[in-house]
This record gives structure tokens, sequence and C-alpha cells, in this order.
């Protein structure tokens, strides 16, 4: 054992050398990221606690899984696109209620065939439902929707902004 430099009857307990953590470098915690994926995991927990009038608890236990969504501006219009594997356009509902655009509908299991067993199935099924509210300058009265290869895609105008009125004043 090496004897300390200044007190030379005490062990040195100090590392020989200072070990890097090469790994700390190539892995960086992002704490949005963690925290977005416990709030995804802990929404069904959530959405069934109790808060009052007993269909909105109905509609909220029935809440299974939330597609995944990008929302984006462009010069006149705002897009919703939404991943929705394995969902017919006749099972999505667009509804706009108080300036709240909600976006709901069911991915259904298929039924297992016989002589098919399932080893892992991390895909969701069961109901969803995904609410937004508008922006001030979205015209709730405009909005399209389409869907094509598992992304619905919502088109949501804005209201045509009111252009000042110039008006040439002459002076005397």
């Amino acid at each position: 054992m090496m004897k300390h430099p200044k007190h030379p009857h005490a062990p040195d307990f100090r590392p020989a050398f200072k070990k890097e953590n090469k790994m700390a470098s190539v892995l960086r915690w992002d704490p949005v990221k963690e925290f977005d994926d416990l709030a995804r995991r802990l929404t069904p927990f959530i959405l069934r606690s109790t808060d009052g009038r007993a269909e909105e608890r109905q509609a909220k236990r029935s809440v299974e899984w939330s597609p995944n969504v990008d929302i984006s501006e462009e010069e006149g219009a705002y897009l919703i696109k939404a991943e929705l594997p394995e969902v017919s356009k006749e099972a999505v509902k667009l509804v706009v209620e108080n300036n709240v655009l909600s976006l709901s509908g069911e991915r259904v299991r298929t039924a297992e065939k016989n002589g098919v067993r399932y080893h892992r199935v991390e895909r969701e099924y069961g109901a969803f439902l995904r609410s937004f509210t508008l922006p001030e300058d979205a015209d709730s009265k405009k909005i399209s929707a389409n869907m094509k290869d598992g992304v619905l895609t919502v088109r949501i105008e804005k209201l045509a902004e009111a252009k000042p009125l110039a008006v040439e004043i002459s002076v005397d």
C-alpha cells in the first residue's frame, strides 16, 4: 500500500488514477423526454380518477391510448397530423366545441386466428382521445381532414385578416 505524501505513517486511499466515465459523455439525460414518457404512461391512471360527472368519468375511462401528433403552421392554416395506423377513417371522429378541437376514435385489435400465438404485443389498442385548443386566429368553420397511409391530416384555416384601410389625406 502506498504511503500518504504528507503523513508518512497513514495509508494513501486516494485513487492511483482518475477513471473517466466515457458513457456519460455519450448518453445525455433529457429530463423533458423523461417527463413526457412518464406522463404518457400515467395518463390512463390519471384519467380514471373521479372528478364529478358520471358521463365524463365514463368517457375518460374508455381512453386507452393517445396517438402521436405533429402540429405546424403555414401561411394561411394550421395543420395537425396524427398517427393512426390501422384505424379506418370511419372510426375517427372530429368535433369542434367551445373553440376546442377533439379527435377521438378507436383502434380495434384483429381477432386472433387459430394457430397464431403472439409472443409480444407492444402496440396499443382501444379508444383514444386528443383535444386541442384552437388559436384565436383559427376559423373553426373552415376545417378539413383527410386520411392517407395511416396519417390523419387536419387543416384548420386561419381567419382572413382585416387589411388596414389606407386613406390618403390631402393637406391644404
